[in-house]
């Protein structure tokens, strides 16, 4: 298979889908599409029993002068409730996955490029598994800050409850291009903070890519597969473009 050339987020989403159905990578999809099943799958049915007494007591605090602003912050705080439970049960799902999702995004890069990542076998990615979670933890720190910032704005009563969300979504745009270009990364040993200033650098493609996962990550069903795709997309943006950047 032919390295892939550049395109836009959503090319490499796209992209991200064939690879994960294709022959030789399916195999490697089923652990962490199982692992994404069960935690947003129980995820999203204990929310859609608590959702709409949750978005009533959050309406419910608006000044009576704003109360005309319910009908266009129902469909926002829905959004806003999916996205963040979606987001914060696949960081979950991704930092228990993480050494699988490794090891997918290896497989990806060795069909696309046709060339061997390392030569660890399943001996050796054991072993590796604290140094991965490690990272997984790296990321968090980077993230959790930001999170609790962001929802602190949103008990803001009016600011926060159209302000808010719009912020949510580009945030949670980026965590996750970060989220899943990481894997692809970390394989290639680039530290984290090296491999944030790269998609810095490539802000169209990475918020393209992250905003079109976080879309299938807050819509029902479809965010259960989202995983393993998310991953094979991230690593074809890696090899379409950074790879070459980091040529030993």
């Amino acid at each position: 298979m032919p390295i892939t050339s550049q395109r836009s987020g959503l090319g490499y989403f796209i992209e991200g889908i064939k690879l994960a159905f294709s022959p030789g990578i399916r195999r490697f999809v089923l652990f962490p599409l199982l692992a994404n099943l069960l935690l947003v799958g129980g995820a999203m049915y204990y929310l859609f029993t608590h959702l709409d007494r949750w978005i009533n007591q959050w309406i419910e605090v608006l000044p009576d002068f704003l109360s005309w602003l319910s009908y266009l912050l129902w469909p926002l705080l829905t959004l806003t409730i999916l996205g963040t439970f979606s987001y914060f049960f696949s960081t979950l799902a991704n930092f228990i996955a993480a050494p699988l999702n490794g090891l997918l995004a290896e497989k990806v890069e060795q069909k696309i490029t046709g060339q061997a990542v390392t030569e660890q076998g399943i001996v050796d990615l054991i072993k590796d598994i604290p140094r991965i979670l490690l990272r997984e933890c790296r990321k968090m720190a980077y993230m959790i800050p930001k999170a609790i910032g962001l929802f602190l704005l949103l008990l803001i009563p009016a600011l926060g409850q159209t302000v808010g969300p719009v912020l949510w979504f580009i945030f949670t745009a980026w965590m996750l291009s970060i989220q899943y270009c990481d894997y692809p990364f970390d394989n290639h040993k680039v530290d984290f903070n090296t491999m944030r200033n790269s998609l810095k650098q490539k802000q169209s493609q990475a918020y393209g890519f992250g905003i079109v996962v976080s879309m299938i990550t807050a819509i029902p069903v479809l965010n259960l597969f989202i995983m393993p795709v998310a991953v094979c997309g991230a690593t074809a943006m890696w090899v379409g473009e950074f790879k070459n950047q980091y040529r030993a």
